[in-house]
C-alpha cells in the first residue's frame, strides 16, 4: 500500500506561480503518477501525468488547458512528484490531488489511478 502526501498549495494572484509536491511512502519510479484537480461544482479534471517507459525513458501528458504553463517531474529518488505551475489563472483554482498506479490503469488518466493523496488546495485570485 503506497501512501501519498500532497503539499505546496496556497493562494496566489493570477499570473503567479506555485509548486506542488507529492511524497510517496515507497519508491514509485516505475509507477504512473500525476495530478488531477477538482473545483466545486465541476468534474475531476486530469492535469498532468508522467510515467517511465522502456529503457527508462520518461513521458508526460498535459491537459490542453495547462500545456505550456505547468511542468511535471519526478525527484531523483523516484519517490517524489512535483508540479510547477506558472501563469496561473483563476480557472486553475481547485483541489489538486496526487495519484499513482503501479499498473498505469487508465493510461494517462490520473483519475483512474489506485493510490491518492489527500489533496492540496490551490486558489488563484483574479
Amino acid at each position: 500500500q503506497v501512501q501519498l502526501v500532497d503539499s505546496g498549495g496556497g493562494s496566489v494572484q493570477a499570473g503567479g506561480s506555485l509548486s506542488l509536491s507529492c511524497a510517496a511512502s515507497d519508491t514509485v519510479g516505475s509507477y504512473c503518477m500525476g495530478w488531477f484537480r477538482q473545483a466545486p461544482g465541476k468534474e475531476r479534471e486530469v492535469v498532468a501525468s508522467i510515467w517511465t517507459g522502456r529503457g527508462s525513458s520518461t513521458s508526460a501528458f498535459y491537459a490542453e488547458v495547462v500545456k505550456g504553463r505547468f511542468a511535471i517531474s519526478q525527484g531523483s529518488a523516484k519517490n517524489t512528484l512535483h508540479l510547477r505551475m506558472s501563469a496561473l489563472k483563476p480557472e486553475d483554482t481547485g483541489m489538486y490531488v496526487c495519484a499513482a498506479d503501479a499498473d498505469c490503469t487508465g493510461g494517462y488518466d490520473v483519475t483512474e489511478y489506485t493510490y491518492r493523496g489527500q489533496g492540496t488546495q490551490v486558489t488563484v485570485l483574479s
